[in-house]
């Protein structure tokens, strides 16, 4: 569903909630399941911290990671101004960190924004997008962490972005008169089923507005929630912040990318063909696929973990021979030379993909041939590249619905009927344009998530002055 069919954009009836500010009153079983859940986590917590300590004496960013997670170096925030009130906006991964590009804009006029994340990955990207503003990693969700973490940071408001909902967090964002607001909020089945086995511990009725992508997602906060009148449909903002939806200045990070990918002169003749954010074995299946479909074109990978990028050449350099050994593009920008076009190149950097797509002639998205659920296919579609995928994208089902709708994306079954799409699209300059141009158009006709969001957040999170 698009932003401008949403309820709010319709002008939905009925009250509008106020926002959720004190804690609301819990009974005994719900007050006894949440000192059960702070002295489970207590113990989780009590008992990982040390492993990942020792641990850091092997892998250093283990250590790193445990002492961020416990607040270790987290800077003190002076109390926000009256007049430009804090708000954090909390992304778990690179993929919701991206998805926050436009809202993190729309807000830094009239707030001031901090922005977290829980993973390494998606603090690294935080910082390549948002220069200027402050990122903290989110905490462990062990009460005395948490309130440490609300004391350093103060913020006034909270955009969950997707979901991630942590009881201790909410709680204490109730206590301190925080509303909390989840944005292009999306939940699949299996997490739903998953919420549902823990009951009310989740504590979903902390949360003063579920902003949902779809009404899919917004049947299954309602039923989370309890509520019906907390729950909007506004669209997906991601689609907002995607990249190259309408033409933009020259980027010399691009222009640099294409340098050392040794893409610069690559012409017509020779495709360029991409797989990104790949799992294991998806790199072996698409390289098998690649070298018999299109055995001259220039081959890029993209692993979805960078961490795994040596491993994955070291893997792939057995089935191609000395001469045709996969490089790595860190290695390259060590060395400052050009990648040669005839050797694959694994992409072992962050921050790289959607620059990559924009170079490539064919893109085949990974975490879909194997069950994992997909990886965000309207980058590349953005783009104007098709787009190829396997049969496990359960986890983007509205975005393939509209790209499969569109003519702009193809839905592969194996490697077998992979290798035969990248054939044929090889072959088929025209078809791959009839593609490109449709997940354009398609993804241009979705925008405006961002607009409707903050105005449903403003009317249902925002107090007056």
């Amino acid at each position: 569903m698009t932003a401008s069919s949403s309820p709010l954009a319709q002008g939905a009836v009925g009250d509008t909630p106020p926002p959720i500010t004190a804690s609301p009153p819990v009974g005994a079983r719900q007050w006894l399941l949440q000192r059960v859940y702070d002295l489970f986590i207590g113990v989780i917590w009590m008992t990982s911290s040390p492993l990942f300590l020792l641990g850091g004496l092997v892998q250093p960013r283990l250590a790193r990671k445990a002492l961020s997670l416990s607040t270790s170096g987290l800077p003190e925030l002076e109390p926000s101004h009256p007049e430009r009130p804090r708000v954090l906006v909390h992304g778990v991964s690179v993929g919701e960190i991206k998805a926050a590009q436009s809202i993190v804009g729309a807000l830094q006029d009239r707030y001031e924004v901090v922005v977290s994340a829980f993973s390494d990955t998606g603090l690294e990207v935080a910082g390549q997008l948002f220069p200027g503003v402050t990122i903290v990693r989110y905490p462990f969700d062990f009460l005395p962490l948490v309130r440490r973490f609300w004391a350093r940071i103060r913020p006034d408001h909270v955009l969950l972005m997707e979901l991630e909902a942590w009881p201790c967090f909410l709680r204490e964002a109730n206590r301190r008169g925080a509303p909390v607001a989840v944005v292009s909020g999306r939940i699949t089945e299996e997490s739903f089923r998953r919420y549902r086995m823990f009951g009310s511990l989740p504590e979903f009725g902390r949360i003063s507005l579920f902003a949902a992508q779809d009404e899919a997602y917004a049947a299954r906060f309602r039923a989370l929630a309890g509520s019906c009148e907390r729950v909007v449909i506004t669209g997906n903002v991601k689609i907002d912040g995607l990249r190259s939806l309408e033409s933009s200045e020259p980027d010399p990070a691009v222009e640099e990318l294409r340098w050392t990918a040794g893409l610069d002169d690559v012409d017509g003749s020779r495709l360029v063909v991409l797989a990104g954010s790949t799992h294991e074995p998806e790199e072996a299946l698409f390289l098998a696929a690649a070298l018999e479909a299109v055995p001259d074109a220039r081959l890029v990978i993209v692993p979805r973990h960078p961490e795994r990028g040596s491993g994955v050449a070291s893997e792939l350099a057995g089935a191609l021979g000395a001469d045709r050994a996969p490089e790595l593009l860190s290695q390259l920008r060590r060395e400052g030379v050009r990648g040669s076009i005839d050797r694959p190149l694994i992409v072992d950097t962050i921050g790289e993909l959607e620059r990559l797509y924009g170079l490539a002639d064919i893109v085949f998205v990974g975490g879909s041939l194997i069950p994992h659920g997909g990886q965000n296919m309207m980058e590349p579609a953005a783009q104007g590249r098709p787009v190829i995928y396997g049969p496990h994208v359960q986890n983007f089902a509205e975005e393939t619905a509209l790209l499969e709708s569109a003519g702009a994306a193809i839905r592969v079954a194996d490697q077998r009927c992979l290798t035969a799409e990248l054939g044929r699209l090889a072959l088929d300059r025209d078809a791959r344009a009839r593609m490109g141009q449709a997940g354009r158009t398609a993804l241009l006709g979705q925008r405006g998530a961002t607009g409707a969001t903050l105005a449903a957040w403003t009317a249902r999170c925002v107090l007056p002055a």
